[in-house]
């Protein structure tokens, strides 16, 4: 699963739900915004978009379905180098163009069951993790998490998500005939992320989050998580007031409000992981056209979920089909 780490120093999640009906999850509210929330994002959106990415393609000789497959590298800001993958059609005219992003377990690969034949689709990997590993910070979804945590201008989260501007930025770059029909994919923390990047990117048509991390961030510690959220609770019971103070800038939830844009959400009912609240907190606080596909779990296998998977394939290509 794609946050597929789990934290030693938790007992466990004896109720994956928390005690939520869809009733009661449809009514998660929007947690209180820093003053100065939105002001604050778009200043780090135009100072990032100064950062030239000089995106950069290697041929593999790989293929899969009718795309040829790329390594990909560009720069980032802080010196940030970033790695992944691009799939790009074989043969006839590239009519759009994505950015995918990963959970908290990373990416070995693209992904190669999207629909999107007629698009090239971007595989960032973000900083520290995957193939963007590096020494000045850990890949693992526990540590990486909590990097920077005492400093709200330097929290890990902030460079993530201007990794994924700088590869709206290369995707312009390397294919300028996708301006203006792009979309976004995210999957737990690349839907956490991707959230926070959609609210300020308005070069992004329309956007799709999977069972997305992030939302709801002070409720979110209140409700005992496996993976990097359990980190997160046991740090902040360590360190009480730290994580507090800086968690509010990086919430979903409040980046939701300021997005725009058509958005396609799959929220899970059961998640030991990335608790449903948090999901949902999410989806409630989106104000434009929004689509809900509920899963059944998140993070975990279940009954019937090969079936869910294809009925949100085919949702998905439906929901592009206008980019």
């Amino acid at each position: 699963m794609p946050d597929s780490n789990s934290n030693s120093q938790l007992s466990g999640v004896p109720d994956p739900t928390y005690g939520y009906s869809f009733e009661q999850l449809l009514e998660v509210p929007t947690p209180a915004r820093p003053e100065g929330f939105t002001e604050l994002w778009e200043q780090w959106y135009n100072e990032a978009l100064w950062v030239n990415p000089v995106p950069r393609l290697r041929d593999t000789g790989k293929h899969i379905k009718d795309w040829r497959v790329y390594d990909l590298s560009f720069q980032s800001t802080n010196e940030f180098r970033i790695e992944g993958w691009a799939l790009v059609p074989r043969l006839g005219n590239i009519k759009r163009g994505f950015v995918v992003g990963h959970g908290y377990g990373g990416r070995s690969g693209p992904d190669e069951h999207l629909p999107f034949e007629d698009s090239v689709l971007l595989f960032p990997c973000a900083r520290g993790i995957s193939r963007s590993a590096t020494k000045r910070m850990s890949s693992n979804p526990v540590w990486h998490v909590l990097h920077n945590i005492q400093d709200r201008d330097r929290y890990v989260f902030r460079g993530c998500v201007e990794d994924v501007w700088l590869s709206v930025s290369s995707l312009i770059q390397l294919f300028p005939e996708v301006a203006g029909r792009i979309g976004y994919l995210g999957i737990s923390f690349g839907g956490g992320i991707g959230t926070i990047a959609l609210a300020s990117d308005k070069r992004v048509s329309k956007g799709h989050v999977n069972v997305p991390s992030f939302g709801n961030q002070l409720l979110r510690l209140t409700l005992p998580s496996f993976g990097s959220a359990g980190s997160v609770q046991v740090f902040a019971k360590k360190h009480p007031g730290v994580a507090e103070r800086t968690l509010p800038w990086f919430d979903a939830a409040n980046s939701a409000l300021d997005i725009t844009i058509p958005m396609h959400c799959a929220c899970a009912l059961s998640d030991p992981m990335v608790a449903p609240p948090g999901q949902y907190s999410i989806y409630n606080s989106l104000p434009g056209e929004k689509e809900l596909f509920v899963l059944k779990a998140g993070h975990s296998e279940y009954e019937g979920q090969e079936q869910q998977e294809t009925e949100l394939l085919q949702e998905l290509d439906e929901f592009f089909a206008t980019l």
